[in-house]
């Protein structure tokens, strides 16, 4: 079964170093909280708003032992009026014996208000 593992976070600058950091964290949080091994990964989305362009941060994925041919693509996130600033979205799709409710979708920084629901979730956990 290949199920999505949602992750989100922000910077506060357009900066290479704070977006490919923030991702950095992002995903290590990820691959640890869902225990994910890069040959269960079948590819990866990272989205970004249109206000983050010094960078791709699928860069920050190939300093990862054993990531290399993970497939991952960058794209630009529709730009809805009033939606979070400087935003990075991940979703990674896993070939995984989980059921939905056993993934860990993870929320950092300003981008935890996107879903307050599962902050709950994982504090019952």
């Amino acid at each position: 079964m290949i199920r999505g593992v949602r992750g989100a976070t922000t910077v506060i600058h357009n900066d290479e170093t704070e977006i490919l950091s923030a991702t950095e964290i992002l995903l290590k949080e990820m691959i640890s909280k869902n225990a994910i091994i890069p040959d269960h990964v079948a590819s990866i989305f990272i989205s970004v708003t249109d206000d983050i362009t010094a960078v791709f941060p699928a860069k920050a994925l190939r300093k990862f032992e054993g990531w290399a041919f993970v497939p991952v693509m960058c794209m630009r996130e529709i730009p809805v009026q009033d939606s979070l600033k400087l935003c990075i979205r991940i979703m990674m799709h896993i070939n995984t014996s989980n059921n939905q409710d056993e993934i860990h979708h993870v929320y950092l920084e300003n981008a935890k208000q996107l879903r307050p629901d599962l902050q709950i979730h994982e504090k019952s956990i």
